[in-house]
């Protein structure tokens, strides 16, 4: 069942205020058995938890008695919070408190990750930090390191000049008629999260799906984020013609398939061949 987000809600033990955040679980029915492991969503940078993606996978892994927790970042969606003051710590921080929730319902240290974008390098830093805690994961058009690796090098001169004077720059947007902030902040904490460039020390399986149409994250990216695992278990899927929402009809039956072969993987534990 879905319980409604306002139903279903977090304090954020690290903020001033103990700001809320939304969140969504979905638990497989009485009549399908639990499967014992969980897996949990990590949505983009200004997404929120009730995309296509997410409402996908809402729908699919209960019905194969798999738990499934999505959740919005302060400052996005339905949780407390101005977007403008955000930066990757704070959603990082917000992803913990989700993971820890998780694991502590479940009583269960086979939680998958499942990372959209942004969501993909905050799943990545969680892994590292909680590898007892963290099964796998799945990354989808992986925007790891993205403030430094694909939104810096982009930013034209007038943002970098705003945000050198003013401390941020409105970023013109097709969804919002006013942009929304590039924060100086933003740039500087992300250089603290830096991942690529040396390897990623997490053991667990990873999968990746990548559109070759991407305009926002290079496929050349996503196959260098999957170099950078430590781990011997990375598969990385190239969809030809996708972009970067991966929303189409095919494009969810391929994460469908990615997530549940992985599920099935690590239900059968690692004694199994």
């Amino acid at each position: 069942m879905s319980i409604p987000a306002a139903e279903f809600t977090a304090r954020h033990p690290g903020s001033p205020g103990s700001a809320r955040l939304a969140f969504l679980l979905s638990e497989p029915p009485p009549e399908v058995a639990a499967r014992g492991i969980a897996f949990l969503w990590c949505g983009g940078f200004r997404s929120n938890m009730r995309g296509g993606k997410a409402e996908f996978l809402a729908g699919l892994l209960p019905r194969h008695g798999v738990a499934f927790l999505r959740f919005d970042y302060s400052g996005h969606g339905e949780s407390d919070g101005c977007f403008a003051d955000g930066a990757l710590s704070d959603w990082l921080s917000d992803a913990q408190t989700m993971l820890d929730l998780l694991s502590a319902r479940y009583e269960t240290s086979r939680v998958v990750l499942v990372g959209s974008s942004m969501g993909a390098w905050i799943a990545s830093l969680l892994a590292i930090r909680h590898p007892a805690a963290v099964a796998g994961l799945v990354l989808i058009a992986p925007a790891v390191d993205f403030t430094h690796r694909l939104l810096a090098p982009a930013l034209p001169e007038e943002a970098l000049r705003a945000i050198a004077e003013q401390g941020f720059w409105l970023r013109p947007s097709a969804c919002n008629d006013g942009g929304y902030p590039i924060t100086r902040r933003l740039l500087e904490d992300g250089r603290a999260h830096l991942l690529l460039g040396s390897p990623v020390p997490f053991g667990g399986p990873v999968r990746i799906l990548q559109g070759q149409a991407d305009p926002d994250v290079p496929f050349s990216h996503a196959l260098a984020v999957a170099a950078a695992f430590s781990s011997g278990d990375v598969e990385t899927m190239l969809v030809k013609d996708g972009d970067h929402r991966l929303s189409r009809p095919a494009d969810l039956a391929r994460l469908g398939r990615m997530v549940l072969e992985l599920g099935d993987l690590i239900a059968l534990g690692p004694s199994v061949p």
